[in-house]
């Protein structure tokens, strides 16, 4: 495939073309976490997608599906060449094909089921190249969709559904693959179809595009009493529940995230919006987008470690053997520079004289003369000698990436305190009057009025405690029926049950956790029904489960961060709701257990076989399984795309579930996070590295004066990548000014807020607050309200006549005219 089955279709690392290669520079051949080149998006290539769809212990099955195809077209009097028949027959043969979906015989139903899918794979036992059966699959399908294939399915997938539970009571322990066959089937068909529908959606061009409209609409239709991802988040929390064992978690939960990237909308569809519903409030429009700034970054070197450090401070003994090094490196050293350039690898800054390090210029090189002193002793790095060439481009500008922000709750705050400070006197509510207070004061206001940032998030609260405060004048005229809307309506019943299953199911596929830590198999798909019994056999199988594992946390952590995004933009409490019951399942230490390992080994794995992924494992000569064909057509990148995908996922995730909530980010404090979070600096990518500094931003002041004293160098690359809020005194804030016993006050007036909000928008009937509901004040209707008693009372009704009638003293005079 020319890829390791799960990384971008791209060459070796090359050199960094973003700032000039001085004369006599030394580039390191053999460096231990080279920068990576990985490139984030919504999902990986298309081939690669749908290569994961399948596992390994599922390629005998295929040709089942070549048989089913042969053995229908001679019952229907057709050549077995999909190739040779017009239009008009294929449709014909689809047709015949859908009949058959509808026979109450099983056997008829699933080999039509199986002839489906070999056509929905591309007729690969025809094709000749990979490109060949791409373009054949992409037409069938859309042949496919066009006959109403994908609602046939759906309603297959609900028997199937249906049938499990009803005989789930006579299955056997141990589940394999053949207990799950026909929903594998089923849910490839579905996956194959939304897969291809998601690449035509982002090609405008496209001849099919008026079927992709119809596919968003038709997932956006209830199929039965429930929408699909909603039916899919079902199955999801039946089997954590251990009720259906046997489901392929991997195929539904991937089917769950493409249906939502197309429902919903990825990255692209998401800027969209925000800009539209920025402009309907009146904000200014976003200028910087997180991705587009990044991407001009460069990613901060890892901690040195002791060994590294002996090197710097003795060039002679460099050239030491792999054994000794690994030596040193248990020696413990205090931190250096994390931010240090490739090329001032071996200049010690702290003997500089002044110890001074500048951040922001990390696109430009040493000059000529420090590289030639280095160059004496560079036996293992490459010598680079510049040639005659066109002028390098100019150095970047000394500034920092991002431009600062304030909060308008920021600005409050500050008025108040100079207020006092100044005047002795606070004006709440006031933010014009600055009468009596200093000039520099005066221009610190305008400063930041200038930087002040209004979030949707800000306005939605503010519009909702409007709601609260007015309900009757102020109150909701409608709510626009969005897809992400569309959603949350339906998923609010259960959603503390999906959010719960979705985090077992990643809890079960970290790789940090044993078999004792739970309760459910995630390996009903990929497991035989027969133990390998040879030694190729058992590797083979090994890799295959470890893959499986990562195709899970890849779909879980992509699925959770798409619902954040989309609901934090839809409406903030949406977002607030999802939230907490990501917090109440542990989702905060659940992200520290997956980093809590060794992050570089986990990013390098190449757990995949090339030669074994779809369709290499079908088209052509196949070879046997040998120690070297699991070698074959590996990729030269350094790193699995779906592993550096998940990792950036967990970070996002973390983020927006602890961005300006004190009472989650002291979560993060009392788990340890920090050196969990420090480790993961390792990994040379610079957006990855930009959520991790974010995460120690947020928790610095908690943290102690000890911690920053020693890690003064990742104070350092905050500040230089990590946006700055003017007053927020992140960095320097003292243990006095951290408040812990206001923070969960904070989280218990948010939940209020949240729960506010779900009983108005969505409660039963017209909702309106309880202190507005009219009492009845007639004694006769309050007297013929039949109350129920319960038992307990009936058997001391005695007692409370007792206590509360006869023992009390009642002025009925006075009563009675009240």
């Amino acid at each position: 495939m020319g890829t390791n089955g799960n990384g971008r279709r791209v060459g070796a690392k090359q050199l960094d073309v973003r700032r000039p290669i001085e004369e006599g520079e030394c580039v390191s051949l053999n460096d231990e976490s080279p920068e990576l080149d990985f490139q984030y998006d919504d999902c990986d290539t298309q081939a690669n997608e749908i290569a994961e769809l399948y596992s390994y212990t599922e390629h005998p099955e295929f040709q089942f599906n070549v048989k089913a195809f042969e053995d229908i077209m001679e019952e229907f009097n057709f050549p077995p060449s999909w190739q040779r028949l017009s239009n008009q027959q294929q449709r014909t043969v689809v047709m015949k094909l859908l009949e058959h979906l509808d026979l109450a015989v099983t056997e008829i139903r699933m080999r039509a089921t199986r002839c489906i899918l070999y056509l929905a794979q591309g007729c690969w036992a025809e094709m000749q190249s990979d490109a060949e059966q791409a373009q054949w699959a992409r037409h069938n399908i859309m042949i496919l969709y066009d006959m109403g294939t994908f609602s046939a399915f759906v309603e297959l997938l609900n028997l199937e559904i249906v049938r499990s539970n009803a005989a789930v009571a006579s299955r056997k322990l141990a589940e394999s693959l053949a207990d799950s066959t026909n929903l594998r089937v089923i849910l490839s068909v579905l996956y194959l179809i939304t897969e291809h529908m998601r690449t035509e959606k982002d090609n405008p061009a496209s001849e099919y595009i008026h079927l992709v409209k119809n596919f968003k609409e038709e997932i956006g239709t209830p199929f039965g009493e429930e929408l699909l991802p909603v039916k899919l988040l079902g199955m999801v929390t039946q089997l954590c529940a251990g009720t259906t064992p046997h489901f392929p978690m991997k195929k539904v939960l991937l089917l769950l995230w493409k249906i939502l990237l197309v429902y919903l909308g990825g990255s692209k569809e998401l800027k969209e919006r925000k800009g539209r519903l920025r402009e309907k409030y009146g904000l200014p429009p976003i200028t910087e987008d997180t991705l587009d700034v990044i991407k001009g970054m460069r990613s901060s070197s890892p901690p040195p470690n002791a060994a590294d450090m002996i090197e710097n401070q003795n060039p002679g003994q460099r050239k030491l053997k792999e054994n000794e090094r690994a030596l040193r490196r248990q020696t413990l050293i205090k931190q250096t520079s994390l931010d240090e350039s490739d090329e001032q690898i071996f200049v010690d800054k702290e003997e500089t004289g002044n110890g001074s390090e500048d951040y922001s210029m990390e696109f430009q090189s040493m000059s000529t003369d420090g590289m030639q002193n280095i160059n004496q002793n560079c036996p293992d790095y490459m010598y680079i000698k510049r040639f005659d060439s066109p002028p390098p481009p100019p150095p970047l500008p000394r500034s920092l990436p991002w431009r600062s922000k304030v909060r308008q709750k920021d600005i409050d705050m500050f008025l108040d305190n100079v207020r006092v400070k100044f005047v002795g006197y606070s004006l709440p509510g006031d933010r014009q009057t600055i009468a009596g207070l200093p000039q520099p004061i005066h221009e610190g206001i305008e400063i930041l009025k200038k930087h002040m940032y209004t979030s949707l998030a800000e306005v939605q609260a503010e519009r909702e405690l409007e709601i609260a405060r007015s309900p009757l004048t102020r109150g909701e005229k409608e709510v626009e029926e969005t897809e992400a809307e569309t959603l949350y309506r339906a998923m609010l019943p259960n959603l503390p049950q999906y959010m719960i299953a979705l985090l077992k199911i990643l809890l079960a596929a970290t790789p940090t956790s044993t078999a004792k830590t739970y309760s459910m198999n995630i390996m009903a798909d990929v497991l035989p029904e027969e133990m390998p019994m040879t030694v190729l056999q058992s590797l083979k199988l090994g890799i295959d489960v470890n893959r499986h594992k990562e195709i899970i946390v890849k779909a879980v952590t992509a699925t959770l961060l798409l619902l954040l995004k989309h609901f934090k933009l839809n409406h903030v409490y949406q977002f607030e709701f999802m939230s907490q019951h990501l917090v109440f399942a542990n989702c905060i230490p659940l992200v520290l257990k997956f980093f809590n390992q060794d992050i570089l080994s986990y990013i390098g794995a190449k757990n995949t076989i090339p030669i074994f992924d779809f369709p290499a494992c079908v088209i052509g000569e196949q070879p046997e399984l040998t120690e070297e064909c699991l070698e074959i057509g590996g990729s030269p990148v350094p790193y699995s795309w779906r592993n550096v995908f998940s990792c950036i996922n967990l970070l996002r995730i973390l983020n927006k579930l602890t961005k300006w909530k004190n009472a989650r980010i002291m979560m993060l404090v009392v788990f340890k996070s920090a050196p969990i979070l420090k480790r993961a600096l390792k990994v040379r990518h610079a957006l990855m590295q930009f959520y991790v500094l974010k995460l120690l931003k947020m928790q610095t002041k908690y943290l102690g004066r000890q911690w920053r004293k020693t890690n003064m160098k990742t104070i350092s690359a905050i500040y230089s990548k990590v946006r700055h809020r003017l007053n927020d005194d992140w960095a320097f804030g003292n243990e006095i000014d951290a408040r812990p016993w206001d923070f969960q006050d904070e989280e218990c007036a948010l939940r209020v807020c949240v729960d506010r909000f779900n009983q108005r928008r969505y409660g039963t009937g017209d909702y309106i607050e309880s202190e507005l509901k009219p009492v009845d004040t007639d004694i006769n209707s309050v007297l013929d309200i039949n109350v129920e008693l319960d038992e307990e009372f009936k058997m001391n009704y005695e007692v409370w006549l007792e206590q509360e009638v006869y023992n009390n003293e009642i002025n009925w005079d006075v009563l009675l005219s009240a």
